[in-house]
């Protein structure tokens, strides 16, 4: 008795590792491609990933659908996965969705601006300034992606912050394939400029700065060819042991 009721014991904490293990190595490529470190069309070969992270192919797989369903990354038959490549198309469409959202998001916002999420909130905009000064790109188009999420889990509702979530890593490799250094800077609008105007109580000319933010930015993208290159994941991700 003592082994078989052991037994199930094991096999949650080998599944919770499993899991554990995943998550981390889902996150880490998530970075990577919001922080433009692994850009549109490149290519992701199981066998190089499951080597730079010490897993095997299977557990590779699994994130790379995971990141699919995500439409972050494009499954191929007998070409692999790769990085999303965005169509034009996908990007208004993703633009048009984040204004309803994140435009209607913004009363229950502002009922919740206060204290610490407002420093916080703050904080994150003289990081994202730093970094456009210091010509830091991926770097600037990563904290305001973070920015939006941090501002819509203040509304309280738990389905559409996901969503912006969702929507904004989407729009971050938007931006990675499209975008400028236009596309994060003052041209399109200063976050701290939207916290100002939450803060004085104005929550229609939030939503109005937020809207025009988005058209912003979606104006500001331009069509241009990818780049095919194989890029050295050792350097992306550094040498881990194996976690399998």
């Amino acid at each position: 008795m003592p082994e078989s009721s052991s037994l199930p014991r094991s096999l949650a904490s080998s599944r919770g590792r499993a899991a554990s293990r995943d998550e981390q190595i889902y996150q880490d490529m998530l970075q990577a491609i919001v922080e433009r470190r692994l850009l549109p069309g490149t290519r992701l070969p199981e066998d190089s990933l499951a080597e730079v992270f010490g897993v095997s192919r299977t557990g590779i797989r699994q994130v790379l659908q995971r990141l699919a369903l995500e439409r972050l990354v494009s499954l191929k038959p007998k070409r692999g996965a790769q990085v999303a490549q965005p169509t034009i198309k996908e990007a208004e469409d993703v633009f048009a969705a984040r204004r309803l959202i994140e435009t209607g998001l913004m009363p229950a916002v502002q009922a919740r601006l206060h204290g610490n999420a407002l420093a916080e909130l703050r904080q994150m905009v003289a990081d994202e300034r730093q970094a456009q000064q210091d010509g830091e790109l991926s770097e600037a188009i990563g904290l305001s992606a973070r920015f939006h999420v941090r501002l819509a889990t203040l509304a309280d509702n738990l389905v559409l912050s996901e969503q912006v979530a969702h929507l904004a890593s989407r729009t971050s490799l938007i931006i990675a394939f499209y975008g400028s250094r236009h596309s994060v800077g003052c041209a399109c609008g200063d976050h701290g400029d939207l916290l100002d105007l939450l803060e004085q109580g104005e929550v229609a000319a939030a939503q109005a700065w937020m809207d025009e933010h988005l058209q912003r930015i979606l104006g500001s993208l331009r069509v241009e060819d990818s780049t095919d290159f194989a890029p050295d994941f050792h350097a992306i991700f550094g040498r881990r042991e194996g976690i399998a």
